[in-house]
């Protein structure tokens, strides 16, 4: 089992290496100290209207952690264009993750589903996560809209992140990531889903 042993917290004030920071959307929290489960969606993976309605549904009694679910939920129904349910498409986002794996970030786990992704990682210092998400969504982007013959928006704005912070929890996103498309009723078994760290994809 991996050992969690965080230098800092959420709290901590010892530095840069670890803190909070918004670009006007979610807020997100910065460390190359902690293990991190990031997900991100299409563009067109959650209208507006529908995030909002979520929203509202939800009481303030159940906070944002019971909102989130309901957004997985939805995501796992299959909405919007759904572009990386492609081969060559989930393809280019594969090689991405690994690209600057154990150089930029070490993963951990993840998940390539139809309209959402999932990773758990830890960032290696000098990067930052912010910054190589956003790398993440520009190389891909273009590569898409190659792929489709497109000049759209590929990606939602932001992401949302969790820090993770014990080997409980850690075991927990793990399960998660590699459950999900099981979950959401794509394949039998975990390993049967072919763009998971859980199988590695074939290539031919």
């Amino acid at each position: 089992m991996i050992t969690i042993n965080h230098k800092a917290d959420e709290n901590s004030s010892n530095g840069c290496d670890s803190r909070w920071h918004s670009r006007g959307y979610l807020p997100h929290f910065e460390s190359t100290y902690v293990i991190q489960m990031v997900t991100y969606r299409l563009a067109d993976a959650l209208p507006r209207e529908v995030a909002q309605r979520l929203s509202d549904e939800m009481s303030d009694e159940k906070g944002d952690a019971a909102y989130r679910k309901r957004i997985e939920a939805y995501l796992d129904t299959g909405y919007g264009s759904c572009v990386l349910r492609h081969q060559n498409i989930a393809q280019v986002v594969y090689d991405s993750l690994l690209f600057n794996n154990n150089e930029r970030y070490c993963l951990h786990a993840w998940v390539i589903m139809p309209n959402h992704i999932h990773v758990l990682l830890q960032v290696i210092s000098p990067r930052t996560l912010s910054r190589i998400i956003k790398g993440w969504k520009s190389f891909t982007a273009r590569e898409i809209n190659k792929l489709l013959g497109s000049r759209g928006k590929v990606w939602q704005d932001d992401y949302w992140d969790r820090y993770v912070r014990d080997e409980r929890h850690y075991s927990a996103a793990t399960q998660y990531i590699h459950e999900n498309p099981v979950k959401a009723g794509l394949v039998a078994r975990q390993e049967d889903w072919p763009w998971s760290s859980c199988r590695k994809p074939n290539k031919e």
